[in-house]
């Protein structure tokens, strides 16, 4: 299963902007300009975190932004704006993030900050 959303103005929810967003199992892509095009992809096995964030006018027009924390260079805070469907992309993204990085045998780590030997005398 993929999606494939435009970024739309919060206003009414009309898609006029020159964005789309395409989530598919192993990459998300996000595709931007008229002109001057740019094409930037993250794989699925990098973003370590999903946010979904709604403004009250988001919710009236039944929009909303997702925010994927990730490992990537480019991006390491990927924006999916003002689109359809907000929550059960955030959803499958949770998912199929999981899903790539087992099949990578990928796996995340965190510094809690562990005290050394020579910390604790």
């Amino acid at each position: 299963m993929a999606y494939q959303e435009k970024k739309r103005w919060v206003f009414l929810g009309l898609p006029f902007t020159f964005t789309k967003y395409t989530i598919e199992e192993e990459v998300i892509t996000i595709n931007s300009g008229l002109l001057n095009t740019r094409e930037n992809d993250c794989y699925m096995y990098k973003v370590q975190d999903v946010e979904l964030e709604t403004s009250l006018a988001e919710r009236i027009f039944g929009l909303g932004t997702i925010v994927c924390y990730t490992g990537d260079t480019t991006h390491p805070k990927l924006l999916l704006e003002h689109i359809k469907n907000a929550k059960e992309i955030k959803n499958y993204i949770l998912k199929e993030s999981e899903e790539a990085r087992r099949k990578r045998r990928t796996l995340n780590t965190l510094d809690i900050g562990s005290l050394s030997v020579d910390d604790m005398d």
